[in-house]
């Protein structure tokens, strides 16, 4: 590796010598013109990917191993094993026959990641690594290419509050391991890339409603269709409501002055959204917005205890413009615009003392961001073995606002203005050695006003030794810059800013085995190591007792996947297990909320001819450390859906049950909460029905 360090050195030092902004500036100027130059109606290159797609229903590990495509490993369409990544992909069909509701329920499904939730937000870890307070900050999100990580804390949401209704999803494709090489911050135990159905997928208008337990009510409204002259079009707004569980015990609240521990009717949830896609020709319009209330019952932050008020609300949304053609010299141009928006606000309310009148207040939390950007990548094919991308991105962040202050007397904590802007190169290669090898070597340079520079590389070796073998060698470095949020949030009481945080990053090595075997049966086998530094973790500063971050922490894990899928035709079913073991190095332990195992099992199959599908999905979840060193305990999660397509003209109804066994059991939760764990919900029920006006029997 000491090669490939030399290089990355060298690449560093040259592009420093460069007037960087003004070549960006004129690179975006040149390839702009370039497209208006070759303006003209050459057909969308992802639109004749979408059409070459056959039905994946129904097709064997054979015939998928020849049409499953993924777009967001190498930012072109290739198969999933020519992509430099260990890869899974959950299609449409999974998710309507395992009931999946949202995000974080698919997640939930997949080797190596494991949720946790705190009764405001759910925290996706992946290989061993979750830090409940952190936000979800090391996995990129994407929809349809479009980054999803807001601006002020790099979060993301999966569970209610994400932005697309999950039955719009045609796609999901999860790419792990380092990515910061070709998509920057963030990508740094992998990627998540959305891949939303077309306006055709619907022919015309389509409902749904669906309800189940703690009176929990949600409703979707569709249109979508693929016209004569060409224009595409799918707009689609989904709302829900649940009263959550009207009463949940803590005994850490068990006092009389504090309802005995009970918090009554302030697990609330409730949320609406809106998704629509426009496409003609070349060009691609997308717009989504969604809007979620969450009640804290949990009294965090030291809030008061069984108040109702205590609440978030998060909002994000975005539009984007995509263009995309062949160009006469043989390059592909893909180029966007877009601008996106994130509005936070809590309701924090705390007890005065007894004397004061009024006895309790609202601190109110709040953040503001909204940025700006565009992006280009040119690719070409050379010479038959080399594929090239080429790519330039900017994103000016105009707002990254933070406040906190108290509603009653006006009183201000914390009054942040803040803007930054990002620019980055990026380059790749997927060289064809021979048929059966294949080389992926990928770099970019990311310029930062925070902080400065980084350079990430990707460097991947994949042998085809047989028809149905493949091999993956993968090595990976990626970075995930300081967000707004811990390099200046401070409110002189508990919390000051850090201000001279820099990158953390991580390296890691992996070896991925990949074999068919037969027509139905895919195995596959991976190995890895990661080393994390400088991570970014929250300390308590013994000069003035104020929590603050810094570049505190270092990280080495090891582990082991596996997983076994059978496919044939109607029938499904996969299995896996995981070993992980993820240290810090300073401690020498394990890390909060870090199981060692994992095991997953699921089943679908047709039990009346292919109308009726029943699909079981189980999972377990290792032992995991908390912040006070008390484990909580291992699980069992057992779920079971029963599916009736073709009721009627047009009508589809399934019935799930969740937690089938009404499994006891708790999730780690952050150092913001006074509960060392939060016990998750027991047995839950949905049922579904969707009528498609446009669908026939």
């Amino acid at each position: 590796m000491h090669l490939f360090h030399r290089i990355f050195a060298l690449c560093r030092t040259v592009l420093s010598k460069w007037c960087y902004k003004r070549t960006l500036i004129h690179l975006r100027i040149a390839i702009l013109s370039l497209a208006l130059a070759q303006a003209g109606s050459l057909p969308n290159a992802l639109a004749q990917n979408e059409k070459q797609k056959a039905d994946l229903t129904g097709l064997d590990i054979e015939e998928l191993m020849e049409v499953e495509i993924v777009t967001g490993a190498s930012k072109f369409a290739q198969k999933v094993t020519d992509a430099p990544a260990s890869i899974t992909v959950i299609t449409a069909e999974e998710i309507r026959r395992f009931g999946y509701r949202t995000l974080t329920d698919v997640l939930a499904s997949v080797k190596g990641f494991y949720v946790s939730y705190d009764r405001n937000y759910a925290y996706v870890g992946v290989r061993g690594f979750s830090r409940p307070e952190d936000y979800n900050s090391r996995l990129l999100l994407m929809i349809n290419g479009h980054r999803v990580n807001e601006n002020i804390y790099d979060s993301v949401y999966y569970e209610t509050a994400f932005p697309v209704d999950i039955d719009l999803i045609e796609q999901i494709e999860i790419i792990r391991g380092p990515s910061s090489s070709l998509y920057g911050t963030n990508a740094f135990f992998g990627v998540i890339n959305i891949i939303t159905k077309k306006g055709e997928a619907f022919h015309g208008l389509e409902v749904s409603t669906d309800a189940g337990s703690l009176q929990t009510y949600r409703g979707r409204i569709s249109y979508g269709d693929q016209f004569a002259n060409g224009l595409g079009l799918l707009l689609s707004g989904t709302f829900y409501d649940s009263k959550g569980n009207r009463r949940l015990y803590y005994k850490e609240f068990d006092m009389p002055e504090t309802n005995n521990g009970i918090a009554e009717d302030a697990d609330y949830d409730r949320f609406h959204n809106f998704f629509g896609n426009l496409s003609f020709g070349n060009f691609t319009v997308a717009g989504v917005y969604s809007a979620r209330e969450k009640g804290i019952p949990t009294a965090a932050f030291e809030t008061r205890f069984n108040d109702r008020r205590n609440n978030t609300r998060d909002s994000f949304g975005y539009a984007d413009l995509r263009y995309e053609r062949n160009l006469s010299s043989g390059f592909h141009l893909t180029g966007r615009a877009y601008y996106d928006q994130y509005i936070y606000s809590g309701d924090l309310v705390y007890q005065r003392s007894a004397d004061e009148a009024p006895t309790t207040y609202i601190a109110k939390d709040a953040a503001t961001g909204r940025q700006w950007g565009s992006e280009f990548t040119l690719a070409k094919n050379l010479a038959q073995k080399h594929k090239l991308t080429f790519g330039t991105e900017f994103r000016h962040n105009f707002q990254q606002d933070q406040d906190n202050f108290a509603e009653d007397t006006g009183e201000i904590y914390l009054a942040g203005r803040r803007a930054s802007h990002i620019h980055a190169l990026y380059a790749q290669d997927e060289f064809a050695i021979s048929k059966k090898l294949l080389l992926n070597v990928g770099l970019r340079f990311d310029r930062y006003s925070t902080f400065g520079s980084t350079v990430n590389p990707r460097l991947a070796l994949i042998v085809n030794p047989f028809k149905k073998t493949w091999f993956k060698m993968l090595y990976g470095q990626a970075f995930r810059a300081p967000n707004v949020f811990e390099l200046f949030y401070g409110d002189s009481a508990i919390q000051k800013p850090a201000l001279n945080l820099k990158p953390e990053t991580i390296k890691t090595t992996e070896a991925v085995f990949e074999q068919y075997l037969g027509n139905h049966v895919r195995l596959s086998a991976s190995g890895y190591f990661y080393h994390i530094h400088s991570l970014i973790s929250q300390q308590i500063d013994p000069l003035d007792n104020l929590i603050v971050f810094r570049n505190a922490d270092h990280i080495k894990a090891r582990g082991i996947e596996l997983e076994i899928e059978a496919k044939m035709k109607r029938l499904e079913s996969k299995a896996s297990f995981v070993y992980q073991k993820t240290e810090d190095e300073r401690l020498g332990d394990d890390l909060v909320n870090s199981p060692r195992q994992q095991a997953y099992f699921n089943l679908s199959l047709p039990l009346w001819k292919e109308t009726l599908y029943s699909s079981l999905d189980v999972r377990f979840t290792g032992e995991r450390k908390t912040a006070l060193g008390i484990p909580a305990d291992g699980y069992w999660m057992t779920n079971l859906t029963l599916l009736k397509q073709r009721l009627g003209h047009g009508w589809e109804l399934s019935f799930s049950l969740y937690n089938l066994f009404d499994q006891k059991y708790s999730d780690p939760v952050g150092e913001e909460l006074r509960q060392n764990t939060i016990t998750q919900d027991g047995r839950r029920f949905r049922v579904k029905l969707s009528y498609g006006f446009g669908k026939k029997k």
